[in-house]
């Protein structure tokens, strides 16, 4: 259940609810964390349950000492009114047992509460795709009925690829698909309640394994945001791969040269000349870069 922080609980009729589930790598829990820190979420509550392992610690979005002695628990609630969007943040691990009725207490807060829709950030073990799963990008959505009805084609003008489903019966009869997440948690419990009691619901995940998930949640953030808009990307796309193409075009110009020492001892001047060619075209004077681009 939903305990605020102050005596009157805030009203989230027409939010999103964003939040993880504890999967392989962590990875929904850091985006969701990427999440609060951008967009400065400030705590408005906790989620009271047995389900989960307790714990305590200290504020992880700490940037004073002041606010750095504030505890936080398990489960706490940010709100973004601006946004329209409430996160559930989980830090601890479920109690053996404990899914469904999370789940149960979960949705029936959801309900109680009038939250538009919910989007869970999860992830699936990247050594257990199929042959279908293994082409193409590794991030994946499911939408409820209820949810896919209301968007209306959105995410195929997105160009997003649904999670596929696969063989009950792998290797004896591929006839029955089912709808299997490796190390997802509770991604699959919570998916499927959803649809039984017409929530809207979407599931946004990402194939990884367990390491260094930093990037992984990165990349599950900014697939979020191409659909919810939640933070404005101002650098351009084009200047971006100019960027890299011109590091790599000059770094390979110049391990060339290197290739024939017995030439650059010879003609010392090989080097520098290919040196000035690069410096010469790059960056191009009072040229669009993105033309310039193009031209090469």
């Amino acid at each position: 259940m939903f305990v605020p922080c102050d005596g009157g609980g805030p009203d989230f009729e027409g939010f999103t609810l964003l939040m993880p589930a504890v999967s392989v790598g962590n990875v929904g829990q850091l985006a969701v964390d990427l999440v609060i820190s951008t967009l400065c979420m400030p705590k408005v509550g906790y989620f009271y349950t047995d389900c989960l392992v307790p714990m305590v610690g200290n504020n992880p979005y700490a940037t004073t000492k002041e606010n750095s002695v504030e505890l936080s628990i398990n489960a706490e609630v940010y709100s973004l009114p601006s946004k329209k969007l409430v996160v559930l943040q989980i830090r601890s691990p479920f109690i053996k047992n404990k899914y469904r009725p999370f789940c149960q207490t979960l949705l029936s807060w959801v309900e109680s509460s009038k939250c538009a829709r919910v989007i869970l950030l999860s992830s699936s073990h990247a050594y257990q795709r199929d042959d279908e799963q293994l082409l193409g990008t590794p991030l994946r959505y499911l939408l409820t009925p209820a949810l896919e009805k209301a968007i209306e084609g959105h995410m195929q003008e997105l160009k997003w690829k649904e999670m596929e489903k696969v063989a009950a019966y792998p290797g004896i009869s591929d006839t029955e698909k089912v709808l299997h997440i490796p190390g997802g948690g509770i991604t699959k419990l919570l998916f499927t309640e959803s649809c039984s009691k017409g929530i809207h619901m979407a599931v946004l995940l990402k194939f990884c394994s367990e390491g260094d998930n930093i990037p992984d949640a990165f990349g599950l953030v900014n697939y979020l945001n191409e659909w919810l808009q939640l933070i404005e990307i101002r650098v351009s796309a084009v200047c971006f791969r100019v960027f890299i193409f011109y590091i790599s075009y000059f770094h390979f110009l110049y391990w060339l040269a290197s290739l024939w020492p017995a030439v650059t001892k010879s003609r010392p001047n090989v080097r520098y000349v290919l040196i000035k060619i690069v410096l010469g075209s790059f960056p191009p004077k009072k040229t669009n870069l993105g033309q310039r681009w193009w031209k090469l």
